[in-house]
């Protein structure tokens, strides 16, 4: 069976460790709060974020077809939101609440 000494130092190093890797990106982050580049990537992250989301959902999709209907309308939900609540999680939320219903329950797929 170890030595006490050995398992406190066992457990002390452990949470040093734990302490340093979570305060490492605080730490790091910290001079870059101000910086004018984070400030312009933090308002056109999320519209980037959208739109390689959405060349991933729609990549596969095909021109016409009962296929392509619960995409489509889930899209127009989505952007229709959008454009009237200017809210980027009720936004999606919706959309995607529009396709699981019309995948699913409606289209039967």
């Amino acid at each position: 069976m170890p030595d006490t000494p050995y398992l406190l130092a066992a457990v002390a190093v452990s949470t040093a460790v734990t302490w340093a890797l979570r305060a490492l990106p605080f730490a790091a982050l910290a001079p870059l709060r101000a910086s004018a580049v984070v400030r312009y990537l933090s308002t056109r992250m999320p519209a980037g974020v959208m739109v390689i989301l959405l060349a991933y959902c729609l990549r596969d999709l095909p021109g016409s077809g009962s296929r392509a209907v619960a995409p489509v309308v889930a899209l127009a939900v989505t952007v229709g939101l959008h454009l009237w609540r200017r809210n980027a999680l009720l936004s999606i939320l919706g959309g995607t609440a529009v396709h699981v219903v019309l995948a699913s329950v409606v289209l039967g797929r």
